[in-house]
Parts: C-alpha cells; sequence; structure tokens
C-alpha cells in the first residue's frame, strides 16, 4: 500500500492506493474508499469475429468530462464554442502532487467550460460539457482468420532484479504507463523539476523530483507499464 498526505488550497488530504489485482485499485481519499479499474493492465477477452469498424468513428451528441479524482484545477485551456480533436488538453488538475492533462476523448465542440482556474473539484464533478461530431462508421466484414501456426516454444527469461528505492530515487505514485522521459543521465536537476511523464486513471501525470541533483540512471523506458512504489530515477 502507498500512502500519501497533501494539501489541495487550504484542506489538508490523506490518501492511500492499494493493489487488489492486476488492473483493480482502491483508493482511500480522507476516509472515503473508490474502487479503479485500469484497463490498461487487464489482458483483453477473446471475442467472436465481427465487423470491423473506422476507429475514427463516433456518434454524435453530449460527451460530458468528469473528474476522476480529488484536486485543483490549475489551468483552463479552452473556451466556451471551441473546437477540439481527440486527444487535446481541455484543462490541467493537481492531485496527489501531480499534474494531470485532461484531454478529450473524441472530436467534438465545447459546449460549457463548468470550472475556473484556481477551483476545487471532487471525483465526479462535472469539468466540460462537450458535444461529440458525429463520424459515420465504416464497417466491413473481418476475413475469416487461417489457422494459426503452433507457437514456437521459448524459454522464459530470468526476472529482472527489482531496482533498489532510495533516499535519492524518485518512485511511480500510482501504477501506470511511461509515456516520455524528460531527462538523461549527467543531466542536473532540482527539486520540483519533472523527469518523465506517466499515464494514469486515463490522465497524463508529471512525475517530478522531490530533491535536486545529477541523474545517475533511468531505470524505466517509455511505454514501460510500472507499479506503485517501484523506482524510476536515481539522482546522485
Amino acid at each position: 500500500m502507498k500512502e500519501f498526505s497533501f494539501k489541495i488550497g487550504n484542506q489538508d488530504y490523506t490518501a492511500s492506493v492499494d493493489e487488489q489485482t492486476p488492473g483493480s485499485l482502491k483508493v482511500t481519499v480522507n476516509g472515503q474508499t473508490f474502487d479503479v479499474e485500469m484497463p490498461q493492465q487487464k489482458a483483453p477477452a477473446p471475442r467472436a469475429a465481427a465487423p470491423v469498424v473506422n476507429p475514427k468513428a463516433q456518434t454524435g451528441g453530449p460527451k460530458n468530462v468528469n473528474s476522476e479524482l480529488p484536486g485543483t484545477v490549475t489551468k483552463v485551456v479552452v473556451a466556451d464554442g471551441q473546437h477540439v480533436k481527440c486527444g487535446d488538453v481541455l484543462l490541467v488538475i493537481e492531485s496527489m502532487k501531480m499534474s494531470n492533462d485532461i484531454v478529450s476523448e473524441v472530436d467534438g465542440t465545447v459546449k460549457r467550460v463548468a470550472v475556473t482556474a484556481g477551483q476545487n473539484v471532487n471525483q465526479g464533478d462535472l469539468l466540460v460539457e462537450m458535444v461529440a461530431d458525429f463520424v459515420a462508421a465504416e464497417a466491413t466484414i473481418a476475413p475469416k482468420p487461417a489457422p494459426a501456426a503452433p507457437a514456437p516454444v521459448v524459454s522464459p527469461k530470468p526476472a529482472a532484479p527489482v531496482p533498489v528505492v532510495g533516499a535519492n530515487t524518485v518512485t511511480a505514485p500510482l501504477p501506470g504507463t511511461i509515456t516520455r522521459i524528460t531527462c538523461k543521465v549527467g543531466d542536473k536537476i532540482n527539486a520540483g523539476d519533472t523527469v518523465l511523464l506517466m499515464e494514469a486513471m486515463k490522465m497524463e501525470n508529471s512525475i517530478t523530483a522531490e530533491m535536486g541533483g545529477e541523474v545517475k540512471a533511468i531505470l524505466v523506458e517509455a511505454g514501460a507499464q510500472v507499479q506503485s512504489g517501484q523506482a524510476l530515477v536515481e539522482l546522485a
């Protein structure tokens, strides 16, 4: 279990994160417990052949954006009436000492921004009212797959040693996926500098160093999935 203490505005928060099963977390904030699913860590269930749909296809209509965690809105990027693409940043929320980019999951138009910079929000609060564009689906019937060849027998690789977490180590505050590394070995950084970006709970989080120093080793790669408390960057 990973525990945190932080302050949002003038209010103190305590939080704990406990991994139940792969892809399932129990997050407790100020005594209130939330069950959090991490779909990217679950193996996809087998499914029968179905029509293949254009991945950009989407249905029009309301697509409201709600807050995944309690936090403070630090920046509003879009305005009422603005058209955005899927993946565009709508606003930024600070939560658990991390800066989280809240992005649009569809192409559409911002109907109303429901929050302002500096405002505290709770889990489930409405952030942005969206109206998604309608894109017609282009469906084709998937061809019947050919029989699969027998899979080659591969000897399992020995597990890599887990890096030791020390006083000068930047660790993962939550399970997630490393999306970008913003430092390199030999860089001199200050406390509060961003060393990498990690996607967790459908949000991109800036992972910062709590102390200054020189980057001695980078212990993960972009695209790697990490667990809570895992060592990411070692400082000298």
